[in-house]
């Protein structure tokens, strides 16, 4: 890569070379900086080196060029200027922060470093000009027990250990009890555990701090919870992360000093308030990390004291602030402050992360405000974040045994496990078992353990903090600062208020109201509120997709009506034959050794199929349902031990040896590529010709009780068009059998699934007699790509972490592949019958990304699991409004 001609761009009072376009260039926390600084809004100056360096870095085996370095320090001496301070100055030195600053928000998972530029003589030219030693000395402390960890990849526990065996000695029940003598000596202990550890001295020189600093923020780019976050928000690689260094100001300067974080509304329920928490005398990582509890920035009835009562100017000039920031951007900010001896500074605003439910209300409310319009409201609610509405919350009659109570930091209800670590986080979700992942605080080392569990609990930490921020970014279930809990990581146990909860007992966390409960409680179903709605609305109003439903039975096709779903696009028949009072009338037919015993299995199956039909169409009311006729090989319902065999033989009363012999004859090396979907009608009619019988008879029976229906009948793994041509002619000659026995007639479509590579490249001879396409995705991509679904999860993770693959071709579709084959289906299907309506009913139905793909080839509908159905109509406008704006 050729470096850029310029990478380093300057901020402050009287300059600003960025501005909030420059996301991708200076990250979103430089961006932002500049942008502040352009409004006139009082931002510590500074300079940000842009994300194109962080490629850069890389490619010059972690060292950052020497040119760089040139405009670095032109950068740094602009700073020096306006504040008359001086980068390594023993009287009146310059202190600065070196943060991380991704395109997008990435809460923790990259490094900081605070206070650089103290050695020991300039924390004396600190403490002699803020005329505070303690403050002095507490900053040199903090900035070495920073910066050995983040840069010399010490242990932190190590310097913890001395930090908390001096408290134990001295007594003290916090680090600001410590006098300027401990701080002194806590200063020498630390440099020593660093020399025992590390070999090395700790540097003293303030440049050689900057260099290693800004090497280590560019380096956390590819720590591994940075790798694991971008994965989970789909972040690429290549957008790297900008550097910006500020200039140090302080919170914890003594009186009239603080520090806090703050939501210009609440991101939690979206109500437009001003929400946040501030600490008096203290450091911006004191909120963040939790180790203190926070006060409220504005008056409240719990009694404690907040910002509003303690500083009312600095208040009521960041009331000011935040409006003006929310006015400018038009979207929800999460800002921090520090207020350093009574003068406010701003240190970050971004787009605040909240709940799914906190973004409806805010995007509507917004839409009524008139600061945005509706298309700009429908292109922020990112689609999956529904799901967090979809799923149970607790009943509130059920039987409770509260525990405690902590802060609501994350909505929702989550049940399970109690571990105390990531690792059994995600061995518990390994063996398809819930955990609540219990910590006394968490860090950015957890975010796997919290992608893994289903709730999370802290004993420290305040509605910012770190569990707190990154839950509601997940739409994780969190409750923090539960701070009558004690965690005992050695003995693995959890005591609170007279109860022991040792590891892999059940807890039951409630994210709205913050209380704990022991045991499991009892779950509702959700009510997504007024505002979902009014976005479903709206959603319906611009996207140009129909979006249906895989369901099976009556009640998922009730649910799926409920989500707003047009119609059933899949029906997977074969679901219907698991049943207990079912599945040995299957295996009856599958064993059958002719055609006459094959049709007296199939006569007993007929008012079984029949009834299934009935409900479904009866629950649908009139919206189309496509039936999947039996599809998956027969392997798939016969017993395979000697135990199960000799248990169906005694049931169907036939000979235990002929009977294993028949199943063992009925055995495939390939079974998904063998005798399965319209393969086993090619070879045993009978089976489709009852199943057309059922569906006829079922139609009749629901157009008696003045319901419509409009039946699709779907022939499964169709490769060539002779096939589908022949069991068309039998499933219509079927269905007129039975209109002609009811003296009834109604409509119907007969199409096909389109899943075989084969059947997409000779597509436009299938549809010479297909009413319909629907691509069957899942198996279109195994078939495709070589891969079995069921056992590529062992090495796909390898291929997708190496580059090979961009994702999990299950999860969004593999566009250059698997998308160029349904492309070339869906364009050869309509030339060959223009009017052919086309659909996709595998999982890909439901992934925001794969329908953004599936809009833009012309498909008519999607197909998804039914609590997928909003998240798919929300993709579908927002991939509509895309297209828009892309032909403007």
């Amino acid at each position: 890569m050729k470096a850029p001609e310029k990478f380093v761009f300057s901020f402050g009072s009287k300059i600003s070379e960025g501005n909030a376009t420059m996301k991708s260039l200076l990250g979103g926390k430089g961006a932002n900086l500049a942008e502040m600084s352009s409004l006139g809004i009082p931002v510590p100056p500074g300079f940000t080196i842009s994300t194109e360096i962080c490629n850069l870095f890389f490619e010059h085996g972690e060292k950052v060029p020497e040119n760089v370095k040139a405009e670095i320090l032109k950068a740094l001496a602009k700073v020096e200027s306006e504040l008359g301070r001086g980068f390594a100055d023993i009287a009146n030195p310059l202190l600065v922060s070196v943060r991380s600053g991704a395109r997008v928000s990435m809460p923790g998972m990259m490094d900081t470093i605070l206070n650089l530029g103290l050695n020991d003589q300039t924390v004396e030219g600190l403490a002699k000009k803020s005329q505070n030693p303690r403050f002095a000395w507490d900053s040199y402390r903090r900035f070495i027990q920073m910066f050995s960890n983040v840069v010399l990849e010490m242990n932190p526990s190590l310097l913890e250990v001395v930090l908390e065996d001096l408290k134990e000695e001295k007594k003290y029940k916090s680090d600001a009890e410590f006098t300027v003598e401990d701080l002194k000596y806590l200063v020498q202990e630390f440099k020593k555990q660093v020399l025992d550890q590390r070999g090395i001295k700790f540097p003293s020189d303030p440049h050689e701090q900057l260099w290693s600093a800004i090497n280590a923020v560019f380096k956390s780019w590819n720590t591994g919870r940075a790798i694991t976050y971008r994965k989970l928000h789909d972040i690429p690689e290549s957008w790297g992360t900008a550097v910006n260094i500020q200039a140090m100001v302080f919170g914890n300067m003594g009186e009239g000093s603080a520090t806090g974080v703050a939501f210009t509304r609440d991101p939690s329920t979206g109500e437009r308030k001003f929400f946040g928490e501030f600490l008096p005398n203290a450091q911006g990582e004191d909120v963040v990390a939790g180790i203190r509890t926070p006060q409220p920035i504005s008056k409240v009835k719990t009694g404690e004291e907040s910002l509003e009562e303690y500083m009312p100017e600095s208040y009521q000039q960041l009331v000011d602030i935040y409006k003006k920031l929310e006015k400018h951007y038009r979207e929800m900010q999460d800002i921090e402050f520090t207020i350093e001896r009574g003068k406010l500074w701003m240190l970050q605003t971004r787009t605040g992360k909240r709940t799914a439910f906190a973004a409806l209300r805010i995007a509507c409310e917004m839409i009524e405000e008139g600061l945005i319009n509706e298309k700009e409201a429908l292109l922020r609610i990112a689609p999956t974040s529904l799901e967090q509405l979809l799923h149970p919350t607790l009943d509130s009659k059920a039987k409770k045994t509260l525990l405690t109570k902590g802060l609501p930091a994350s909505p929702g209800a989550a049940v399970g496990e109690v571990v105390f670590t990531s690792e059994e986080a995600e061995l518990l979700k390994a063996n398809s078992k819930k955990a609540i992942l219990v910590r006394i605080e968490t860090s950015p080392e957890d975010i796997s353990g919290m992608v893994a569990a289903q709730g999370i609990l802290t004993t420290r930490g305040g509605m910012t903090s770190h569990a707190a921020v990154v839950a509601r970014g997940m739409g994780k279930c969190c409750v923090a600062g539960a701070g009558e809990c004690y965690v005992d990581y050695n003995k693995e146990e959890l005591r609170v208020n007279g109860y022991l909860i040792k590891k892999g007992e059940i807890i039951t966390l409630d994210g709205s109201t913050g209380e704990v409960f022991l045991g499991e409680v009892k779950t509702v179903e959700p009510t997504p509120g007024i505002h979902f709605e009014k976005m479903m609305k709206l959603a319906d109003k611009y996207r140009k997709l129909n979006v249906r439903a895989n369901a099976d039975t009556p009640l998922d096709a009730k649910i799926a009506r409920n989500f707003g779903a047009e119609g059933i696009g899949l029906c997977r028949t074969e679901h219907m034959f698991f049943g207990p009072d079912r599945i040995d009338v299957v295996r009856e037919m599958i064993l059958a050794e002719d055609r006459e015993d094959r049709i007296k299995a199939l006569d007993k199956l007929l008012p079984m199929q029949r009834s299934d039909f009935v409900g479904i169409f009866s629950e649908m009311e009139g919206k189309p349902v496509t039936i999947r006729f039996l599809d998956p090989p027969l392997h798939e319902f016969l017993p395979h031990s000697e135990e199960e065999i000799a248990a169906l033989a005694t049931r169907l009363g036939k000979d235990n040896s002929k009977l294993g012999a028949r199943i063992e004859a009925l055995k495939e090396f390939n079974p998904m590529l063998g005798h399965r979907g319209c393969r086993l009608a090619i070879t045993y009619p009978e089976i489709y010709m009852m199943q057309a019988r059922a569906i006829a008879e079922a139609v009749v029976l629901v157009m008696k009780k003045n319901i419509k229906v409009i039946p699709e009948i779907m022939i499964p793994l169709v490769a060539t068009h002779k096939e589908l041509q022949i069991l068309r002619a039998q499933v219509e000659s079927e269905v007129q059998s039975v209109q002609k026995e009811q003296n009834t007639k109604f409509d119907y479509l007969v199409g096909t699934m389109i899943e075989l590579p084969r059947a997409a490249v000779t597509a436009g001879e299938i549809a010479e007699s297909a009413d319909f396409f629907s691509f069957g995705t899942n198996d279109l991509t195994q078939t495709t790509l070589g891969l079995s679904r069921d056992d590529a999860g062992r090495f796909l993770g390898s291929y997708v972490n190496g580059g090979i693959l961009p994702t999990d071709p299950f999860v969004s579709i593999d566009v250059e592949g698997v998308g160029v084959l349904v492309k070339m289906g869906v364009d050869l299907g309509r030339r060959s019958k223009p009017n052919l309506k086309v659909g996709v009913c595998g999982e890909h139905g439901g992934d925001p990304a794969s329908i953004d793909f599936f809009h833009k080839v012309g498909l008519n509908y999607v197909s998804c699991s039914p609590f997928r159905v909003p998240v798919a109509r929300l993709a579908a406008a927002q991939a509509a409004l895309r297209e828009v704006a892309a032909q403007k």
